[in-house]
């Protein structure tokens, strides 16, 4: 075998794991003294999701969570990357700390800890507490200190337990389709709102890293989605388009926290809506922070277009796969973002905090089989091009498969599935696909077995 064909060796301490969110699984938002979120609120009204699908019970991992951490033990996974509710911590978002619901998250971090799983937390996955939203949410300049106040409530009683934390996840995600187009909560459609909502979001992350600086001992950093930009000719005008899509998918929130400045495509892309932000807001903003996390679905093609609000607009390729989402399977473009990434700001030590694919599952099988063999090509050619950015000197310390469960999918409700685990809605029933007995052998193998079939 020449050293070209060694099988693929991932460095010393690499953390595979895999990922969930609060909303998304745990069912029982209102149990034990918890508050209503903002996805509580919008999944019972009427039309806002499909189906009218809600996370009443989910996965109903408020009550399962040993037997679902027993299940991450069984598949070897040496981390979880999950995230906190708000609301069920702080009912009213502020103020009074409802101790059920922050003893949930303790026994959850002993039980990991106990099962040889580190634990990374994540403050803030979506779910605003609604009290926060009646006093204007993200749009709210106070929200930075009532973030990093909620902050300090779980530094306070779990830093050291757990040693890796993140702010946000996704702040792109909340201000695109929760504030510009309205198909998340809080289901806000407005140009002149959202670019409010993204500076809070990051004046929100920098408090909240400034409060960890004093509260805690460990590690802090942020997760964004990127996507690389492609253009879909050589043409000027979509070239353009991609500048201002890229710059509108991936330095919106990236080049505040690690550069101390906004994109100037922004200005163009809202117009009057963009405003000019005090000095001090950046000083904030920008902290330093202990890694990133980038979560990778897919890429864009991009062409000009009169699309709202960008001018630009994504182009389908006609020989791609293309997942249940609808989006294209496109291994290449991970190893691109990592280097892009590496490049513009600097080597920071990186984790993959979400990879995956929603994928037509068949029914389980005699024998609670479950084959998926679309879903484990996904996840070979995806670590395949992670190990790839790591050769060419990326500093990447783990990889969080998306997602560890079947769950709620937002809007779309339980109609993707996503999950390594297979979940019977009705039942609670836990099946382990094809994809996790593959993902399991990765991990023993500490990616040796990457190329390997699944054996059976």
């Amino acid at each position: 075998m020449s050293p070209s064909d060694q099988p693929p060796v991932f460095p010393d301490g690499f953390l595979w794991g895999a990922a969930t969110a609060a909303h998304q699984i745990e069912g029982s938002p209102l149990a034990d003294g918890a508050g209503p979120s903002i996805w509580t609120r919008f999944a019972h009204t009427p039309g806002m999701t499909l189906h009218g699908d809600h996370g009443d019970i989910a996965c109903d991992h408020y009550r399962l969570w040993k037997e679902d951490v027993a299940l991450m033990r069984e598949l070897g996974l040496k981390a979880y990357r999950f995230s906190v509710s708000w609301s069920r911590v702080l009912p009213e978002g502020k103020g009074r700390v409802n101790q059920a619901g922050l003893d949930f998250y303790s026994r959850l971090a002993d039980e990991l800890l106990a099962n040889d799983i580190e634990p990374l937390l994540t403050l803030y996955h979506w779910d605003l507490p609604a009290a926060l939203d009646d006093r204007g949410g993200w749009l709210n300049p106070d929200i930075a200190n009532w973030f990093a106040d909620y902050g300090r409530v779980l530094y306070r009683a779990l830093d050291g337990r757990v040693k890796k934390w993140v702010t946000l996840n996704e702040p792109w995600v909340i201000t695109d389709g929760g504030y510009l187009h309205g198909a998340l909560a809080p289901g806000h459609r407005s140009k002149y709102e959202t670019p409010i909502a993204t500076h809070n979001l990051m004046r929100a992350h920098g408090a909240a890293v400034l409060a960890y600086r004093e509260e805690g001992k460990h590690e802090i950093g942020l997760v964004v989605n990127i996507e690389p930009k492609y253009a879909a000719t050589d043409s000027a005008e979509d070239k353009a388009a991609v500048d201002r899509a890229h710059a509108y998918m991936n330095g919106q929130y990236l080049d505040p926290a690690l550069l101390g400045t906004y994109p100037d495509e922004l200005k163009e892309i809202f117009g009057d809506a963009w405003p000019e932000w005090p000095a001090e807001d950046y000083a904030l903003i920008r902290q330093p922070l202990d890694f990133i996390g980038i979560n990778y679905y897919t890429r864009s093609v991009t062409e000009a277009s009169n699309t709202y609000p960008l001018g630009a607009s994504a182009v389908r390729q006609p020989l791609g796969t293309y997942t249940e989402t609808g989006w294209e399977v496109f291994p290449q473009g991970l190893t691109d973002l990592l280097l892009w990434a590496r490049d513009r700001y600097g080597n920071i030590p990186t984790y993959i905090t979400e990879n995956g694919a929603a994928f037509f599952d068949p029914p389980v099988a005699e024998g609670g089989r479950i084959r998926d063999p679309l879903r484990i090509d996904y996840l070979q050619k995806h670590l395949t091009a992670v190990h790839d950015a790591i050769e060419a000197g990326c500093d990447i310390r783990g990889y969080m498969v998306w997602s560890l469960l079947d769950n709620l999918e937002w809007s779309l409700g339980y109609s993707k599935r996503f999950g390594i685990v297979h979940v019977n809605y009705a039942t609670q029933l836990r099946t382990p696909k094809d994809s996790a007995r593959y993902y399991s052998n990765i991990i023993a193998t500490h990616g040796r077995s990457l190329a390997d079939p699944l054996p059976g």
